[in-house]
């Protein structure tokens, strides 16, 4: 397998960010870290070794960037705009640097997934909901997707256009929901430990997908599936899988 370790300085957030590139070809794939974590995460939890046969096979290619969340929504000394404006910053690196980045790296015009695990989920739906003109596809492992559960009850415009339980209901651009129902939407929990708050966000999402009549995959898993990797290292894989005999990979 190919790996490569990049780095080039972000205007949106005024430093260097580095990211890791697994693989040669394929659909590209943008994992967000859990809370707080770091561009390797994924590789030393095991996920990039539990999808290998994807990458290795040039089915998909993966980049793992770093978080901002110790500065944005896991910021508690700062006040709940200025931790949804440091996220919005990062949001700009992403969708405008990274991705562009990529773009001219590998001569790809397509659609990008999005996944991650616990807080990464939470970014894999909020990116691919804010701009399904970038993300054709994501798949949110484990995720919380209402801010207040960073925030508290505090809202502003800011806060609220990054909580996809409320701004979901709201949008009724057809752009917007034809290109999510052109997309593929999964979202996935266990029913064990520690998987409470994101099996009632995501129960919230499941409901308002359904109202809008926007096809999502929502998959709820056993009562011993836990919030923890070792059954995330199972689940990305067997979705992946799937995606793969349903040709949308």
């Amino acid at each position: 397998m190919q790996i490569q370790q990049n780095s080039f300085h972000s205007a949106y957030l005024n430093r260097g960010m580095h990211f890791r590139h697994y693989g040669h070809s394929g659909k590209p794939i943008i994992v967000f870290p859990s809370s707080g974590g770091s561009f390797y995460e994924y590789e030393d939890f095991g996920m990039i070794d539990a999808i290998r046969w994807f990458i290795d096979n040039g089915i998909v290619q993966v980049f793992t960037p770093e978080s901002v969340d110790s500065e944005a929504f896991l910021s508690n000394w700062k006040s709940p705009y200025e931790r949804a404006d440091m996220h919005n910053r990062y949001d700009g690196y992403i969708v405008h640097e990274l991705t562009g980045y990529i773009k001219a790296k590998l001569n790809y015009y397509g659609g990008f997934i999005a996944t991650g695990c616990s807080m990464g989920a939470y970014h894999a739906l909020n990116f691919f909901l804010r701009h399904p003109d970038l993300f054709d596809t994501t798949i949110a492992l484990s995720g919380v997707y209402d801010a207040r559960f960073f925030v508290g009850d505090y809202s502003d415009k800011n806060v609220y256009e990054n909580s996809p339980v409320d701004y979901i209901w709201n949008l009724n651009d057809p752009w917007f929901i034809n290109k999510y129902r052109e997309g593929t939407i999964i979202v996935c929990t266990g029913q064990g430990r520690w998987e409470e708050e994101s099996i009632k966000d995501t129960r919230k999402m499941e409901e308002a997908f359904k109202f809008k009549q926007i096809p999502a995959w929502i998959d709820y898993w056993g009562y011993d599936v836990d919030h923890d990797w070792p059954w995330w290292r199972i689940q990305m894989p067997y979705f992946l899988g799937a995606l793969r005999e349903l040709k949308l990979l």
